[in-house]
């Protein structure tokens, strides 16, 4: 029973972290097109598709929690039924989704930071241009 709980739950930390990266990609994608642009979006989009389902397969299978359920000569382990099943099912999704919203909430964040000192930068640029065709216009007036 214990090898058909570790499977199960890698399984089902496993199909979590995929249906997850999948559904943020193209938003991923959109704030990594903005931020580093079109040349190397597909290549950071597959890299943090690739951290998702890590950090979401090692979070949802905890093998502590499972171990419990394996004889270790003098102690006594625990029954593995229906119920407990389904506890450890739905431990197993909910730690997963846990560690992928930490994972996806330091990306959002560091996105968030690049993107406004991008519009900084982008801003104090523009405003030198207009100072510059300022100066350019008034020289022009003063001939």
């Amino acid at each position: 029973m214990f090898y058909a709980l570790l499977v199960v739950t890698l399984a089902v930390a496993l199909a979590t972290s995929l249906l997850v990266a999948r559904f943020f990609s193209d938003a991923i994608t959109k704030i990594l097109n903005r931020i580093i642009g079109p040349e190397l979006t597909d290549a950071w989009r597959k890299y943090m598709s690739f951290a998702i389902v890590v950090v979401g397969v090692s979070g949802g299978v905890n093998m502590w929690e499972i171990q419990k359920y394996l004889q270790n000569g003098r102690e006594q382990t625990m029954e593995l039924n229906g119920p407990r099943w389904v506890v450890e099912i739905y431990r197993t999704a909910i730690d997963t989704l846990s560690q992928i919203s930490w994972v996806m909430l330091l990306f959002f964040l560091c996105a968030m930071v690049a993107y406004v000192i991008m519009r900084v930068a982008e801003s104090n640029r523009s405003s030198r241009q207009q100072q510059a065709s300022n100066n350019d216009d008034s020289n022009r007036d003063a001939s």
